[in-house]
C-alpha cells in the first residue's frame, strides 16, 4: 500500500464514523465508510426492484457501485441499512467490494477506512488498526439522541433490539465476521465523548507515524 492507512472496526453505534472523519481531517487522508458501499448495493437493488438475496443481481450492483459517489444522506435511510445487512452476507458481494475498498486504501496519500472487517480482511497490513466498542445500551442511546436531534421519534427498546440483531448478524456471519484484529488497539467508548476518543486514537496514530518516520 502507498500512503498511511488507518483501519477502524467495531459494531454499529460505537463511534467509528465520527472518529474516522476526525482522523481523516486531522491527518489529511482520504476517508471511506465501507458500510456505505454495502448500503449503495442495497439501495441499487431496491431501486431496480431486484431481490436482496439474488447473488447475481447483488454482484452486478456491487460492480456498478462508484466509491466516489456515495450519498450519505440517501444511504443512511433505515430501510437501506436493514437491506444492507442482508446483502453483506453474500460472499461474492463482499469480495467485489473488498477489491474496490483496497484500491481506495492504496491511493495516495493514504486513507482512513471504517467498517466491520477492515483490519482483518480489507487492510490486514494497515499501519494502525483500531477496534471501537461500547455497550449495546450506550450505542442505542446514542442512536436515539441522533434521531431526536433531527426532530425524529423512536422507541429506545426498538433501537436496542435492532442493534442487538445487527451485532448478531455481523459477528455470526461465516464470511468476514466482525471481530478485532489480533494487533488492533481496543477502545471502549462507553464512557468517552468524541474528543476523548479522538485524543486516544491520535496518540496511537502519532506513535505509529513516528516509528514509520512519517510524522
Amino acid at each position: 500500500m502507498s500512503g498511511f492507512v488507518i483501519a477502524i472496526d467495531g459494531p454499529a453505534g460505537a463511534g467509528k464514523g465520527t472518529l474516522a472523519r476526525r482522523l481523516a481531517d486531522y491527518y489529511r487522508l482520504n476517508l471511506l465508510d465501507t458500510g456505505l458501499t454495502y448500503r449503495a448495493v442495497a439501495h441499487m437493488l431496491i431501486l431496480k426492484g431486484w431481490p436482496l438475496d439474488d447473488e447475481a443481481h447483488a454482484l452486478e450492483a456491487a460492480r456498478l457501485v462508484d466509491l466516489g459517489q456515495l450519498d450519505r444522506a440517501v444511504l443512511s435511510a433505515h430501510d437501506v441499512g436493514e437491506a444492507a445487512s442482508k446483502v453483506a452476507v453474500i460472499p461474492a458481494v463482499r469480495r467485489a467490494l473488498v477489491e474496490k475498498q483496497r484500491t481506495f486504501a492504496a491511493t495516495a496519500p493514504g486513507a482512513v477506512l471504517d467498517g466491520r472487517d477492515i483490519g482483518t480482511v480489507v487492510c490486514p497490513d494497515a499501519d494502525v488498526k483500531l477496534y471501537l466498542t461500547a455497550s449495546a445500551d450506550v450505542r442505542a442511546r446514542r442512536r436515539l439522541n441522533e434521531i431526536e436531534e433531527k426532530g425524529g421519534y423512536a422507541e429506545f427498546s426498538e433501537i436496542l433490539a435492532d442493534i442487538q440483531r445487527r451485532d448478531e448478524r455481523d459477528m455470526g456471519r461465516a464470511d468476514s465476521p466482525l471481530r478485532p484484529a489480533e494487533d488492533a488497539h481496543l477502545l471502549d467508548t462507553s464512557e468517552m465523548d468524541i474528543e476523548a476518543a479522538f485524543l486516544a486514537a491520535k496518540a496511537i496514530v502519532d506513535d505509529a507515524m513516528a516509528k514509520r518516520g512519517t510524522a
